[in-house]
């Protein structure tokens, strides 16, 4: 069997935090170039066309991907939970189990009162551009919504996460414009949010961290990647991934508050 050693007493697989790290880190440098842009530093639209357009959706992509796996890692059904699991048992099977609704909704909560948070400084900050579904929005119903689907065949996760995917570009609807129904990505009027990560197509990934997650239940690649021990330079790596939620609601103001005083320095 694989060493329990390696197993965080958290229950957190240090892997994951480092895979949340590096999709922190690349929000950051895309969020960096979007604040050099709105200070004059680089060409107008650098930001929102082109390949800088395209990093961005694989930014919001990845972090809705880590959502679905951890989703189902943390309530997957085929496996028991942590706590329940005796200290020579496989690490691959300390992760999944029953939806635990009491770690469930604390977690909920603290991602929507960020995302409303979001929402309520954005609409002071940059009136009819705020944000009312971002990917703090995104996240915390993927959340709830995704609960339902973490029993689907990988097949069945695959396919739906193809259909969520193409659907807005195959059909769309007049009364979906409406503030009422706009989150769900199939109006047909272009949203004017900063950031907008509607249902459609942006489930999707999250359909696929689940079948990701899914497919390697009780595997040996997953009792590998449990049994990753947590080194101090591991740990380090992890940190930033570990405190997402901070390191989001947190980097804009700092970017924003250091261009302004280079700004003020410099002009």
């Amino acid at each position: 069997g694989v060493p329990e050693a390696g197993v965080p007493e958290t229950g957190r697989l240090v892997l994951l935090d480092i895979a949340r790290t590096m999709a922190l880190v690349a929000m950051v440098t895309y969020h960096f170039v979007y604040d050099l842009e709105m200070f004059g530093y680089v060409a107008p639209y650098t930001a929102l066309a082109g390949p800088w357009a395209f990093f961005a959706r694989g930014v919001a992509g990845s972090f809705l991907c880590l959502a679905g796996i951890s989703l189902y890692l943390a309530h997957g059904p085929e496996t028991v939970g942590p706590e329940t699991v005796g200290p020579k048992t496989d690490p691959s099977k300390k992760y999944g189990g029953r939806i635990r609704w009491r770690k469930f909704w604390p977690r909920f909560a603290m991602i929507a009162a960020a995302a409303g948070l979001i929402t309520l400084a954005t609409r002071y900050g940059l009136g009819e551009r705020f944000i009312y579904f971002g990917i703090l929005h995104a996240i915390a119903f993927s959340s709830l919504a995704g609960l339902a689907f973490l029993r689907l065949p990988v097949a069945a996760l695959l396919a739906l996460a193809a259909a969520t995917a193409a659907l807005p570009y195959l059909y769309r609807f007049e009364a979906a414009s409406s503030p009422w129904l706009i989150w769900l990505g199939l109006g047909t009027t272009p949203s004017m949010a900063a950031d907008f990560v509607p249902v459609f197509p942006w489930f999707a990934p999250v359909l696929l961290g689940i079948a990701i997650a899914r497919s390697l239940r009780n595997t040996a690649a997953m009792a590998r990647i449990a049994a990753v021990a947590a080194t101090p330079l591991l740990r380090a790596l992890a940190f930033p991934g570990r405190h997402s939620l901070a390191v989001y609601l947190i980097h804009q103001p700092v970017l924003i508050g250091l261009l302004w005083g280079f700004a003020r320095a410099t002009g």
